[in-house]
């Protein structure tokens, strides 16, 4: 058998209906460089969709694989249970460093989902531990409906998007739901409409709400809907005023992917609770880390006996070869000045965006810093008319992915001007030949 068929034979696929998948033809990627990703055949692609939205300074970079290689001469793997290791020490405080002011400890895991299992089980335990056990009654989360968080059943529970999520519901906890405020065809609620309702529900169920979670800026899998600007700075000064935790989950928009470090400075937001993965290894190793407020922190410390500990863990906690990577992608960020580079791209991908209006079949477009969507009209579902888009983008050497209807617009921070401009003349040549 060849790669095709042995893949066919034993590999069941994420997010990929098997059936259709045994009937194409697929394309098994076998080397990559920078930018580009190269198949068995030789043919190269332009990596348009990062990955799955983790690369940043492109693929097999020297830096990072210098790293990695001298992290492996010295230690491959330990536990955090019992022990530590020098690059998780280095990287939990050059996250404290980089992210919002008040964030002071780090909790490390695999991947943005467990990120996110570890934020929900946090909120729910600070306040269970409350002294006067006044707050015990704080045990749901307010959550906004197309939100996804990721895929374990707890990370599933907060997320609102019906097409990943409803058919699990006998098996998820119940959260406070709030209509998502942001933005699809931009006639949505305007900031003070959505502020107004979130007051209104946070000051309603107060007594029982531990956290808001919610995705800075952007919701990324419900098809890269855009916040109204100062809904974040508006949720964080509503959760201090009625006494619920903010948990902004950054693991899609963090590392730069919004035209800053973390999304949350974009309205000088501090969260108390904030979870990051993706691009944080630059794209290279599984790896995750859920930041939390000292103040968090310290209702979790009490004697041996009180059972104050918080009782989750990962085997590969802390990982020395993925933080050793993170290390290196950290420093390629000042290194390159990767902000700055991406910065003058965002113009360059709002210029080219404009040219989409004139495709009538492109319904709305949407873009915050380097992340962006062109939304077509609502085929049925059957008509798979972003997976024949992105099929034919395969033709002329570009990979990328849809959501429903939206075709992803999200590449690599290291995209060259005249790549991004190249992908983008891809996907409006397949617009049209397809729709």
């Amino acid at each position: 058998m060849n790669y095709s068929e042995k893949d066919k034979k034993y590999i069941w696929h994420p997010f990929t209906q098997m059936q259709d998948w045994e009937n194409d033809d697929i394309i098994i990627i076998d080397r990559a460089r920078g930018n580009y990703l190269y198949d068995l055949n030789g043919k190269k692609y332009l990596d348009g969709v990062s990955s799955l939205w983790v690369t940043m300074h492109g693929h097999c970079h020297p830096h990072i694989n210098r790293a990695i290689k001298k992290q492996l001469r010295k230690l491959d793997h330990s536990t955090l249970l019992g022990l530590s290791n020098t690059p998780a020490i280095e990287l939990a405080e050059k996250l404290v460093e980089l992210t919002p002011r008040g964030l002071s400890r780090v909790f490390y895991s695999d991947a943005g989902s467990t990120a996110m299992e570890i934020a929900l089980k946090i909120a729910y335990q600070y306040w269970q531990q409350d002294k006067n056990k006044k707050h015990q009654a704080k045990r749901k989360f307010l959550t906004l409906k197309e939100s996804y968080h990721g895929d374990t059943i707890g990370s599933v529970s907060l997320g609102g998007v019906d097409m990943y999520h409803a058919i699990y519901q006998p098996l998820l906890f119940k959260t406070v739901q709030l209509p998502t405020p942001y933005h699809r065809y931009g006639n949505e609620p305007s900031l003070e409409e959505a502020a107004a309702v979130l007051e209104k529900t946070l000051q309603k169920h107060q007594q029982e709400l531990a956290a808001l979670v919610l995705e800075p800026l952007v919701q990324g899998a419900a098809g890269i809907y855009t916040a109204p600007r100062g809904y974040l700075s508006a949720a964080r000064r509503l959760c201090t005023k009625y006494n619920v935790l903010l948990i902004c989950d950054e693991v899609a928009v963090g590392f730069g992917r919004t035209g800053t470090m973390f999304a949350c400075e974009q309205e000088k937001v501090a969260p108390d609770i904030m979870a990051v993965a993706k691009g944080l290894s630059g794209g290279y190793l599984p790896l995750a880390a859920t930041l939390t407020a000292e103040k968090i922190y310290n209702n979790f410390k009490g004697k041996f006996e009180s059972l104050r500990t918080f009782y989750h863990g990962h085997t590969y906690t802390g990982n020395p070869l993925a933080c050793a990577a993170a290390l290196a992608s950290l420093e390629l960020f000042k290194k390159e000045r990767t902000l700055e580079k991406v910065n003058k791209n965002i113009s360059l991908l709002k210029e080219e965006l404009s040219k989409f209006r004139k495709i009538p079949q492109v319904k709305h477009i949407r873009q915050r810093g380097m992340i962006a969507a062109l939304e077509l009209p609502d085929y049925e579902y059957k008509d798979k008319i972003g997976h024949k888009i992105c099929a034919a983008a395969r033709k002329y050497g570009l990979l990328i992915r849809p959501l429903g209807s939206n075709l992803v617009i999200m590449p690599p921070l290291a995209i060259k001007p005249k790549e991004l401009k190249y992908m983008l003349s891809i996907m409006y040549k397949c617009i049209q030949e397809t729709v």
